[in-house]
């Protein structure tokens, strides 16, 4: 892990829980962490129906807030769509930003996800910046040229001293949801590979700061080997986040 990296567990509840679950799940995790306080920072990506109630219900606690996505325009005719100050006003200190489901199901590019990434730092979130190949591009041994292209695009005008405002998110689109987990060695390879990449661009000294965070059917079974590999800092958890007990467990690693 990079000298300066923080470690991060974030929650992507996508699109799960009402705004009662969402509070009787806060209370909980609030509960827990209050007697037996963890080292690594807590966010949680509810729907955004729950923000402004979890805004009220986390303040006093060290869990942080994430949107699940957010428009690159900050205001206007936009029907449906949530800009970056609105997520910053209902408490939010992250944007999960280019999620494979977003690039899948909603067509978002790299250019795209890019415009979000900048319009985040402009507004002041940090982009938690997913990255992955799908399963065709692995088996053509194509995932390092795939990782490039996404870093090189969607971070395009990011400078270096806005770098290590950025968590970026492994996230390989065949390990999504189909229970199948990259094996600790392919995500440190790749997390390697991704530091690499950026030292290169922005120089070792602001990449130390950067954490590059593993999503892909995270749980309480691999968690413990995935936080082993040294550039692993942090997850990106699905539907194990769901689930208090298996959040709790992922949270308090070993």
């Amino acid at each position: 892990m990079g000298n300066m990296a923080e470690t991060i567990i974030a929650a992507n509840w996508k699109m799960h829980k009402t705004i009662g679950q969402s509070i009787e799940f806060a209370r909980s995790l609030k509960d827990a962490l209050s007697k037996k306080p963890v080292s690594a920072a807590i966010v949680i990506a509810p729907p955004f129906t729950s923000l402004g109630a979890l805004k009220l219900e986390l303040k006093d606690s060290a869990v942080l807030l994430a949107g699940q996505n957010m428009n690159a325009v900050p205001q206007g005719a936009m029907t449906g769509e949530i800009s970056g100050e609105m997520l910053l006003d209902a408490g939010c200190k992250y944007c999960i930003l280019g999620h494979s489901e977003r690039r899948l199901h909603f067509g978002e590019d790299d250019r795209l996800i890019n415009a979000k990434v900048i319009a985040a730092l402009e507004c002041g979130l940090k982009p938690v910046f997913c990255i992955g190949e799908k399963l065709a591009e692995r088996e053509a041994a194509a995932t390092l040229q795939v990782i490039s292209r996404q870093l090189k695009e969607g971070l395009n005008k990011v400078s270096a001293g806005d770098i290590k405002k950025i968590v970026i998110a492994y996230e390989p689109v065949w390990a999504i949801g189909t229970g199948k987990t990259a094996t600790p060695q392919q995500a440190q390879e790749v997390h390697l590979f991704i530091r690499k990449f950026l030292n290169e661009i922005y120089g070792e000294k602001e990449v130390a700061g950067v954490s590059l965070i593993y999503g892909g059917s995270v749980n309480a079974e691999n968690i413990d080997s995935l936080m082993a590999q040294t550039e692993i800092s942090g997850v990106l958890v699905g539907s194990a986040s769901l689930d208090l007990a298996s959040f709790l467990r992922i949270i308090n690693f070993q």
